[in-house]
């Protein structure tokens, strides 16, 4: 059952009825203890008219023989008394248990070890008690009440086990995540409400997973970064007063405005893009007009870098996503391709398609990139040692955001060594 409603419901439907077919034997068993009880009542006055019948004929000898043949038979022990208490077979005083029916003729009463019964004829001159042994009290009804409770509670547990158990289970894991574990997940295989309870968590923890390392790694990243241009630009900022080209040192000041402006947005870009996937817009769009686009922009720069971008556009590509991750993506690669060209050489873009996947290509014929290193290059801020110059720029962001954004769409960016040159080759499966 995928409700807790059906399962609860079910499992009262099942209890009701077993508790009532329980309650009906047992009110049955009652039923014919009490139809047993009134035909012992007039079993009795039977037994106690056939004795004084016997009294009255045989006497003595006459009484003593049938009660014994009566207590042999019924199996109880029958005294048959006088006016006076005397027993009409032995003469024996039996005042003092007659005495114990307390004036309950008729009745059966509780006795230690069984039941009392006691029964007279109307004129009064005889009487007889009866000392029964029987293991029907009236605690009996306290034990088949019990029984009935009983019954309830063992059936009970199970459905309260089964539905609290998972809900203590859940508060634990919620409790751990609010004191700052937030790699616990509830990880329930149930389909019932509890289950997508449990399911909901998970999610919602994975999302402030997410966005809550985004956040710890964009702190980290600010503090480590931000020390080298604060310095230079403090630096820079002294110069102002000593250096006799005041304009030589606001350009070096706004230098460094600039390059922390970059810094900034760079990390807030690979942070949103990372932590909050979800503020993007996924729809359906050409990305060959996309890269198209993108590689008119991209041409003014790299003119000014003395190369130009050779764009093979191919078949149409239809690609679901968010356009604008996308054309982030691909713009980091051509730029970052675009700023390592040497001159009068040329950044060959091409997309097709391979298989199921978009294939998007970007190659240049700069020095490309030790072997050793072309794995590390898609970390944030790495940089290969000899593109930390000037000319170049950069703070090492670039590929790390492509290789974000790309994998948010579940695809894969990977780069070789062309010798010379490096080649870029971004996977986006197109479904």
């Amino acid at each position: 059952m995928r409700s807790v409603y059906a399962k609860i419901l079910a499992w009262s439907l099942v209890t009701l009825f077993i508790s009532m077919t329980l309650l009906f034997v047992i009110s049955r068993q009652i039923e014919m203890h009490l139809g047993a009880e009134a035909l012992f009542r007039h079993l009795q006055t039977l037994v106690l008219e056939q004795t004084v019948q016997a009294w009255e004929t045989g006497g003595q000898r006459g009484a003593a023989d049938f009660i014994a043949r009566s207590n042999r038979v019924l199996g109880w022990q029958d005294y048959v008394l006088d006016a006076k208490g005397r027993e009409l077979s032995t003469g024996v005083d039996r005042s003092a248990l007659a005495a114990r029916l307390n004036g309950h003729w008729g009745q059966v009463i509780p006795n230690p070890g069984g039941l009392l019964f006691g029964t007279r004829t109307t004129d009064g001159r005889y009487m007889l008690v009866v000392e029964a042994q029987s293991s029907f009290t009236p605690w009996i009804f306290v034990i088949f009440d019990g029984l009935i409770l009983l019954n309830v509670a063992v059936l009970a547990w199970p459905l309260a086990f089964h539905i609290g158990s998972p809900l203590r289970a859940l508060a634990r894991t919620v409790e751990r995540f609010g004191q700052g574990d937030l790699s616990i997940r509830a990880r329930s295989a149930r389909r019932d409400e509890i289950g997508n309870l449990a399911k909901s968590f998970d999610r919602m923890a994975d999302r402030i997973e997410t966005l809550m390392t985004a956040e710890r790694r964009l702190l980290q990243d600010v503090s480590h970064e931000l020390r080298s241009p604060l310095a230079r630009l403090s630096f820079a900022t002294e110069l102002v007063a000593t250096e006799p080209d005041r304009d030589k040192a606001l350009q070096r000041i706004r230098k460094e405005v600039s390059r922390l402006s970059t810094l900034v947005g760079s990390l807030i870009e690979m942070t949103r893009a990372e932590g909050d996937p979800a503020a993007g817009q996924r729809k359906d769009f050409p990305l060959d007009e996309l890269i198209g686009d993108l590689v008119e922009d991209c041409a003014v720069e790299a003119s000014a870098r003395g190369c130009r971008i050779a764009y093979a556009r191919g078949e149409k590509i239809a690609l679901t996503g968010d356009p604008e991750l996308i054309r982030r993506a691909i713009e980091n690669v051509v730029r970052n391709a675009i700023r390592y060209a040497p001159e009068g050489s040329v950044v060959r873009v091409q997309a097709e398609m391979d298989g199921g996947c978009a294939q998007v290509q970007v190659a240049d014929s700069g020095p490309g990139v030790p072997d050793e290193e072309i794995g590390r290059i898609f970390q944030p801020f790495y940089r290969v040692d000899d593109s930390r110059t000037t000319a170049t720029g950069g703070v090492g962001l670039g590929l790390a955001i492509a290789m974000r954004a790309v994998k948010l769409h579940n695809g894969s960016i990977e780069a070789k060594n062309l010798r010379p040159g490096l080649l870029v080759v971004i996977r986006l499966p197109v479904s």
